[in-house]
């Protein structure tokens, strides 16, 4: 009897860490070690997705402009600068240290006294 009670035991152990392990995804990515990759893949397929949408939305628009107006290709060149200007800025904020938005002072708190 001493033997059931105890295999029982080791598996309702097994079964609340697999139960928390799924509740708490951080806990269950540092058990497999697959976390951080995950993450990284992430952030990088992010970064490109919002270089190329960059780019798509400026040439898409300057297209659009020099269509409808009929003029040379001065927008798209023109959009294109400007959409590739904001595809880097949007990677810039997405990899960016966190402790540079620590450091900068709240315009609203006002002067110290």
């Amino acid at each position: 009897m001493g033997k059931e009670t105890d295999s029982s035991r080791h598996a309702f152990d097994r079964r609340l860490k697999q139960a928390m392990d799924r509740n708490n995804p951080d806990r269950a990515a540092q058990a497999t070690g697959q976390g951080g990759d995950m993450t990284t893949v992430g952030t990088v397929l992010r970064a490109g997705t919002e270089m190329v949408a960059g780019l798509v939305v400026g040439v898409a628009m300057g297209w659009g402009l020099d269509r409808w107006l009929g003029c040379r290709p001065l927008f798209l060149i023109l959009f294109s600068l400007l959409g590739g200007a904001a595809g880097v800025l949007n990677v810039w904020r997405l990899v960016r240290p966190q402790d540079a938005l620590e450091d900068k002072p709240d315009p609203q708190a006002g002067p110290d006294r």
